[in-house]
């Protein structure tokens, strides 16, 4: 059976020799998008939801590229990175997010990847991320967060650090407590 979907080379793909491409997400949804994005742009997609799933084929069989979420039920993203680049040292591994912050940030660049996205993040700003030779500054997010959901991220993130302690998160942050109270009954912002 034929499938109808017509895969138009990516235009800065077409000097690319090794078009595989390795995407983790625990978003069931989200990650079938990606994967018939990224395929009718040309790449050869795996896809997976599990980290020890993707650790074995960054292992066994290293894709050029590769897509990963951050935060998963089973792991985290960065253990694929990092056994991605041990195994192809020339892979280039974008990371996604939803919990934006400059240490996880940091942590992925460490870990090897070129570029830290955050969710929700546009097709064609992930192919630029995964196919651009990054010699002078990237270009700037189509979308970017607002400073409200930025200002959300950092404050839903110091909470999960402290073990969601309204108390503890609220003396870290230097905020009343019942100020974060507030801010965590709502809704996040866009």
């Amino acid at each position: 059976m034929e499938s109808s979907v017509t895969v138009k080379v990516h235009e800065s793909l077409k000097d690319v020799e090794d078009r595989t491409c390795l995407l983790l997400d625990d978003d069931g949804p989200f990650l079938q998008r990606l994967s018939r994005a990224l395929t009718q742009r040309g790449f050869l997609v795996s896809a997976t939801t599990k980290v020890s799933e993707a650790r074995d084929i960054a292992r066994l069989n290293p894709p050029a590229f590769g897509v990963f979420d951050l935060r998963l039920e089973d792991g985290t993203g960065l253990d694929v990175v990092e056994v991605l680049k041990r195994y192809r040292p020339d892979a280039r591994a974008v990371v996604l997010t939803g919990y934006g912050a400059i240490a996880t940030a940091v942590a992925a660049v460490k870990a090897g990847a070129v570029d830290y996205l955050a969710k929700p993040a546009d097709v064609e700003d992930i192919v630029r991320a995964l196919i651009s030779s990054h010699d002078g500054l990237p270009e700037p997010p189509e979308n970017p967060m607002s400073a409200d959901r930025v200002r959300w991220e950092h404050i839903q993130r110091v909470y999960e650090l402290c073990g969601h302690n309204v108390s503890e998160t609220a003396r870290r942050l230097n905020m009343h407590r019942r100020t974060l109270q507030r801010i965590l009954a709502k809704r996040a912002p866009r």
